[in-house]
């Protein structure tokens, strides 16, 4: 029987809908800032988010003619300044948490599970997230925030999950990841963690082979899931529970 003794959350997509209506909108405002004449729409930015990291976005978007071309040192004061207004419509409180992540983190934390972070949001827009949406309790509560350029190569590569294993001391096998994205689900499986995928508006038609559970969003009591990939024919999952997170550790 295998004990699920840790659970990875991924923040952006994840914790919180943070990427249309708060990284999308805080790069269009750094654009106008900067005198740059590019604007994301939704649809321009769901395509962009099939690259991970915001700098990287740009130089994608740059090499495919959508952008201007702009050095690196520009690229680095554009995402700097986005980062700061995305941390202005967080304090507004413009973006919540989604349904049912507040309740599974308290649970998880009075289970005793361990709590860490694994993004590649940069550690400013996180703490920033933190602080507004969950409360300045969980920068004690999470045992590790891994974000940002902390490792060479980003999601879908394993380098992150597997940074966070290692400062936490846990083993893969009993570990589960919270995903949302295609990227985040190869991330996870590739580090060797069971993942649980709740999609968003951007991610719902990706493809997400080996996920242990796919779900519309985590939910609550009174907000039903639907189930998108159910491999392990889990029963009963009109919202996800901490009891069918461990049901998973031990699905085969």
């Amino acid at each position: 029987m295998v004990e699920l003794k840790c659970i990875l959350w991924d923040v952006d997509g994840t914790l919180a809908d943070t990427e249309r209506d708060g990284h999308r909108v805080a790069f269009n405002m750094a654009f106008v800032e900067a005198g740059i004449d590019r604007e994301w729409d939704i649809k321009t930015y769901g395509e962009l988010l099939t690259v991970t990291g915001g700098k990287e976005r740009m130089r994608f978007d740059i090499k495919r003619g959508g952008m201007a071309e702009l050095s690196d040192e520009q690229i680095a004061t554009l995402h700097a300044r986005k980062t700061i207004h995305y941390q202005a419509l967080i304090a507004e409180g413009r973006i919540p948490l989604r349904s049912g992540v507040r309740r599974l983190l308290e649970e998880a934390y009075e289970a005793g599970i361990v709590l860490g972070v694994a993004t590649t949001t940069t550690p400013s827009a996180l703490d920033a997230l933190i602080k507004h949406s969950l409360g300045s309790e969980w920068f004690d509560r999470f045992a590790v925030l891994a974000a940002g350029d902390i490792v060479p190569a980003k999601k879908p590569a394993p380098d992150i999950y597997q940074y966070a294993m290692q400062q936490l001391g846990v083993d893969p096998t009993q570990t589960l990841a919270l995903e949302d994205s295609e990227n985040g689900c190869k991330s996870a499986i590739a580090a060797g963690l069971h993942c649980v995928v709740t999609v968003n508006d951007y991610t719902r038609e990706q493809h997400f082979d080996g996920a242990d559970l796919v779900v519309s969003e985590l939910g609550e009591p009174e907000i039903d899931v639907k189930l998108l990939a159910n491999p392990h024919d889990l029963q009963a999952v009109p919202y996800v529970t901490l009891e069918h997170f461990k049901l998973l550790m031990n699905a085969v």
